[in-house]
C-alpha cells in the first residue's frame, strides 16, 4: 500500500508513516523492490524493441488502418508538469514560454496505442527537436541492430519503415510530416490523413 501510494501521488517515502506504521527506509525498500519485480516480469513483453514480426504486423495493421505503407507508428513529444518534486530542479525543468516545471516525454506509438519507444529528456529548456538530439530512438539502426524491413516507394529503396511526424522534425527519410502549404486537393487529402493518424501518440 505504502508503494502504490508513494507511485500514485509522488509523496515522499515516509509519508504514511502515520498512517501505515511503516517506517521511511521500510517504505523505500517496498518501492525499490516493487518496481525491480515488475520490470523483470514486464521486461520481454513490454520493454523491447519490435522484433521482425512485429514491423511486419505494424506494417500490415497501419496501412489497413491509416493507408500508410511501411509505417512503424507515430512520433511525438509531450509535457509532463512537475508538481511534487525537489525545489531545486525548478529551473532546470522550465521553460520560459511554459512558465511550470515539466519534463518531456517522447514517444512512439502504434494503431493499438502499444508505446514501442519512450524517452524523457534531460534537464534543460528543450522542444521535440532537442530530445530527438538525445534520444536512443535511432540507436538500433545505427548499430546496425535494428530489423532490415526494406520497401520501395516512388522508386526509391528504403531499408526502414517511417514514422508520422510533425513539422519541427528534420528532414530525415524516417519521418513523414504533413504540408505545411496545401496547393492542391492531393496535398489536402494527404495532410487530413497523416493528422488523423498521428492521433495515435496523441491519444497514448
Amino acid at each position: 500500500m505504502a508503494t502504490l501510494r508513494q507511485l500514485a501521488y509522488g509523496i515522499t517515502a515516509d509519508a504514511s508513516d502515520e498512517y501505515l506504521k511503516m517506517s521511511e527506509r521500510t517504505g523505500q525498500e517496498c518501492t525499490y523492490l516493487f518496481c525491480k519485480y515488475t520490470i523483470e516480469l514486464y521486461r520481454d513483453i513490454y520493454l523491447r524493441h519490435p522484433t521482425k514480426s512485429d514491423v511486419e504486423q505494424l506494417y500490415v495493421a497501419h496501412q489497413t488502418k491509416h493507408g500508410f505503407p511501411r509505417m512503424l507508428g507515430s512520433i511525438d513529444c509531450t509535457h509532463w508538469e512537475l508538481t511534487n518534486y525537489p525545489n531545486a530542479w525548478r529551473g532546470q525543468f522550465t521553460r520560459g514560454d511554459h512558465g511550470v516545471s515539466a519534463v518531456i516525454l517522447e514517444a512512439v506509438v502504434s494503431h493499438d496505442l502499444w508505446f514501442w519507444h519512450a524517452f524523457f529528456s534531460i534537464a534543460g529548456s528543450n522542444n521535440d527537436l532537442n530530445v530527438l538530439q538525445a534520444s536512443p530512438l535511432f540507436n538500433d539502426i545505427l548499430q546496425g541492430k535494428a530489423p532490415n524491413m526494406p520497401y520501395v516507394a516512388n522508386g526509391n529503396a528504403y531499408k526502414y519503415g517511417y514514422y508520422l511526424g510533425d513539422g519541427i522534425y528534420p528532414e530525415y527519410a524516417t519521418f513523414v510530416k504533413s504540408y505545411t502549404f496545401l496547393a492542391d486537393d492531393k496535398r489536402k487529402l494527404f495532410k487530413s490523413a497523416q493528422e488523423a493518424a498521428r492521433k495515435d501518440v496523441d491519444v497514448g
